[in-house]
């Protein structure tokens, strides 16, 4: 009827002025959470949002993340700290099959290191391997025995005693001052296998969350600055950082819960006194 040719009419599609407002809101959110933490996946975005109140799934933070060309940050480990001593005694590996359920069972140690003006700095951590929170850490400039010790003195002050302790081959913990230590508070030495990485994994995936994260994206220059650094992103990865492995709570949720659960599993399988006395103990 009016003579327009089928070919030059095309379907509009219809719009949603609320949806398109809300999805505004989940790409603010969304930029955000980039800012702050571009390691974020997709899977702990949509974690974060949905503690926020937003009802979203993954798909749709794809979707939007990948409307705006973001992408997670995902740089690659290049250096390794873990130089044996021929003349140490090597402890075996403890935790094959071993189930880790509460707090303060397990702890593991690490040697990472970092650069800074030109010159390579290194940071010592222990983290509870039930909670992945971080107990204590050391920032140096040399990898050496004396900070190694200095670092595990200051994690059991703040936290107690653990019932094994778990490290690589490195000639720092495997020197006799070092496994001295372990043994005159009754704690377990445990050791990964040679090449065997995978035997700390945990630990490992700390790293990669503190090197590659923070210290290659803020590229500190002195080292009472990278100091302040670490103490920075420790307090938020313990504090504020989800974890898909934790059910995406922060270690220190985790962690307490599971002081809570060892000292109840401690009440129950205490066993009651029930011996009445006799008449002549009376």
């Amino acid at each position: 009827m009016l003579q327009v040719l089928h070919s030059s009419h095309y379907y509009k599609p219809h719009t949603n002025p609320e949806k398109q407002r809300i999805d505004q809101n989940v790409k603010d959110e969304i930029v955000d959470i980039y800012m702050e933490k571009p390691f974020y996946g997709i899977r702990r975005i949509t974690a974060e949002l949905q503690q926020k109140g937003y009802k979203v799934n993954h798909k749709r933070v794809y979707r939007l993340r990948k409307a705006m060309g973001l992408r997670t940050v995902y740089p690659r480990p290049r250096f390794s700290t873990s130089e044996p001593h021929p003349d140490h005694e090597v402890y075996p590996y403890l935790l094959k099959d071993l189930k880790i359920d509460h707090s303060n069972q397990v702890w593991a140690t690490d040697i990472t290191y970092t650069k800074v003006s030109g010159c390579k700095a290194f940071v010592i951590a222990i983290i509870d391997l039930y909670s992945r929170k971080t107990l204590a850490y050391n920032v140096v400039n040399t990898m050496d025995t004396y900070s190694c010790v200095e670092t595990l003195l200051l994690a059991m002050t703040r936290y107690g005693i653990p019932e094994i302790f778990n490290s690589d081959q490195g000639s720092q913990f495997t020197s006799k001052e070092f496994t001295d230590e372990l043994k005159a508070y009754g704690i377990r030495i445990s050791m990964d296998g040679r090449g065997r990485c995978r035997d700390n994994a945990r630990m490992e995936r700390f790293w990669w969350a503190l090197k590659y994260v923070d210290l290659r994206i803020k590229e500190y220059k002195s080292l009472p600055q990278l100091r302040r650094g670490v103490q920075s992103y420790v307090n938020f990865y313990n504090g504020k950082r989800i974890h898909s492995a934790l059910n995406y709570q922060t270690p220190d949720e985790v962690y307490e819960k599971g002081l809570r659960k060892k000292t109840k599993d401690n009440s129950q399988n205490a066993q009651p006194n029930t011996c009445n006395p006799s008449i002549e103990d009376v």
